[in-house]
């Protein structure tokens, strides 16, 4: 697929999504967001495609966030920010495009802003030593509003608090990130996509639907209270109960061989 701010492969059932905005910290811009709400349809109706990778070129910046110098182009011509469609970002994941199939995200470098998002709504976040996390928005008079309330849900409150008030003038570092479970795993930076092309070739070998049930089920679940939360795991259970893979799975457990799985 040819895309103008992304670069998109796909290898047996693994996809990469690369954000190819270097010189502009791969920050997102009208075209970038209208590409990944592309990329995202593209993963999840493509039966071949069972995990995806999101990286981005470069080592200096994974994303910074919404550009700033067309946003601000905009507000000049029409003086206000209200002709902006959907919250600049809205659709930018897998998750906010309703894709769930799993995402393994690979930082590398400053992950600011709404660069957040992406940290925010992965499965798995992985990042290079060099990695840095922080949140500009107050020091440039924007409120900070999004990002904050995706993080809590993944890091303690008071990490979030600090990154959304401090603004510039404080920045996470990678081994704290691991620290508070913002990422799962720190290393180098020449490892960064052997580490994430690693843990894609697991999730590559396991069931497909049974992946996908299982993000949406626990996604979906944080939006739920307690019980409705387990009660909807349920039912999406019971779904993947009747599908091929799940009879392939008990029987390969039964006759003690490696299943064959065919996302059916």
């Amino acid at each position: 697929m040819a895309y103008e701010t992304l670069l998109f492969e796909k290898t047996g059932h693994k996809a990469v999504i690369t954000l190819n905005r270097p010189q502009a910290l791969n920050s997102f811009n009208r075209a970038m967001m209208r590409e990944l709400v592309e990329a995202w349809a593209a993963v999840k109706n493509d039966g071949d495609i069972w995990v995806t990778i999101l990286t981005a070129v470069g080592d200096k910046a994974f994303c910074t966030g919404i550009d700033v110098r067309e946003s601000a182009a905009e507000v000049a011509a029409i003086g206000h920010m209200e002709r902006w469609k959907d919250v600049p970002g809205s659709r930018v994941t897998a998750r906010q495009n309703g894709c769930w199939k799993p995402v393994i995200t690979a930082v590398n470098g400053m992950c600011a802003g709404g660069g957040l998002y992406f940290a925010g709504d992965s499965d798995i976040t992985i990042c290079s030593e060099n990695a840095t996390f922080f949140d500009p928005h107050v020091t440039y008079g924007r409120v900070t509003a999004v990002e904050p309330v995706m993080l809590t849900r993944r890091i303690p409150f008071g990490e979030v608090m600090r990154m959304s008030l401090m603004g510039s003038a404080w920045r996470m570092n990678a081994q704290r990130a691991h620290q508070i479970g913002l990422v799962q795993e720190v290393v180098p930076a020449a490892k960064l996509m052997e580490t994430a092309h690693a843990m894609a070739d697991v999730l590559a070998e396991l069931p497909p639907l049974t992946l996908a049930g299982t993000v949406e089920a626990i996604w979906k679940g944080l939006e739920m209270d307690r019980q409705a939360a387990m009660d909807y795991g349920l039912l999406v259970a019971q779904r993947n109960a009747f599908t091929e893979d799940h009879e392939e799975g008990r029987r390969a457990f039964a006759e003690k061989r490696k299943p064959q799985y065919k996302n059916r």
